[in-house]
């Protein structure tokens, strides 16, 4: 049993809550729907849903999970919209999907990922978008595919599409106007039969992966400070899962090497820096034992300072007293005896 719904061209900016559970065909055409997370929510209670049509919206990002809970829609129509983004998770559980209108938005690009959950699609219409190149696998298994009025560049990046094309048993609708716009030598010539030189995408595809490489290698460069792998190699994610870490490879052991050669490098300039200060304060230290004429030396050195203190002489004029005066070396052949200044000679020689 077939129950419709229209509520077109009603200006309304969300899926109304009020809409029967049990509808079956549901049209929401020429309004101004975001599908937003509200709107979302609305449709995940109409699991009965075999044709949706929200053409000629406001939509313009298909986020994950989009149209979850519709395990029963067969036809999905979200043409003249403004969709520039598709996430890879956009179409999930839409198993029984057989019709997808993708027809005049604004994609630029489409993964083909995108497509993978969706095993019986045979309907599939991306015409007047703004892709230059699409990425199609081999496992899809289309009846009917539109790919007119886009800007499609007839290089390397479409050789997959054009080998697809080429092995294609269904219709390629309105061929004559799906045709290359660069470059300008393959110019308005249809994108199945453009001449497409295989030997320059080799040479292309070898400096990619040069650079990717290259990139990796830097990547690895500025986090190998900040990574550390377990015994295990897993790691849990935010959502409970473990994650499998990859092995260390040889860009592990060639990182390895570029810090051990900065490393000794370093040390190398540092020492030769260095080693001048530490040979000069080195000779600058010398020890010796001090010969006889030093110690004469210092004893003269000693007795002219001692000369140079100023005499006090006392009130008395007659006896001056003599503070200091020229310190004479020690001399082992003298009698032993002390002659004191201070004794009165003079004195003793009249008493005597």
């Amino acid at each position: 049993q077939q129950v419709t719904c229209d509520e077109s061209g009603k200006k309304l900016h969300t899926i109304p809550n009020s809409l029967w559970q049990n509808v079956t065909k549901l049209s929401l055409k020429n309004n101004n729907i975001t599908l937003n997370d509200n709107d979302k929510r609305v449709l995940q209670r109409h699991t009965n849903l075999t044709e949706l049509y929200l053409n000629k919206n406001l939509i313009t990002v298909l986020y994950n999970n989009s149209f979850c809970n519709l395990a029963k829609l067969k036809i999905l129509d979200i043409s003249n919209n403004y969709i520039t983004t598709v996430h890879q998770a956009a179409f999930a559980g839409l198993n029984q999907l057989s019709k997808l209108n993708l027809f005049h938005n604004h994609i630029t690009q489409l993964d083909s990922d995108v497509f993978t959950s969706l095993k019986i699609l045979t309907v599939l219409n991306l015409q007047d978008n703004l892709l230059k190149s699409f990425h199609i696998k081999s496992s899809f298994k289309l009846i009917t595919i539109v790919l007119a009025g886009n800007p499609w560049n007839c290089s390397c990046d479409l050789l997959d599409l054009q080998k697809w094309l080429t092995t294609f048993n269904g219709t390629m609708e309105d061929e004559n106007n799906t045709l290359c716009t660069f470059p300008n030598a393959q110019k308005m010539i249809s994108i199945r039969t453009a001449v497409i030189q295989t030997t320059d995408c080799g040479l292309k595809k070898n400096s990619l992966e040069t650079t990717v490489t290259s990139t990796s290698a830097n990547k690895l460069k500025s986090f190998s400070s900040l990574t550390f792998l377990s015994p295990s190699n897993n790691v849990t994610g935010n959502n409970g899962t473990r994650a499998e870490l990859p092995l260390l490879g040889k860009s592990w052991t060639f990182l390895g090497g570029v810090l051990g050669f900065v490393l000794s490098t370093t040390l190398l300039i540092f020492t030769a820096v260095k080693c001048p200060t530490w040979y000069r304060y080195l000779i600058s230290y010398s020890h010796r034992r001090l010969e006889e004429n030093d110690c004469d030396m210092f004893e003269q050195e000693f007795s002219a300072d001692m000369n140079s203190f100023p005499t006090a002489s006392s009130t008395n004029d007659e006896h001056p007293i003599v503070i200091f005066e020229k310190t004479h070396a020690f001399v082992p052949e003298e009698d032993g005896f002390i002659e004191d200044k201070y004794i009165d000679t003079h004195g003793i020689s009249e008493e005597s």
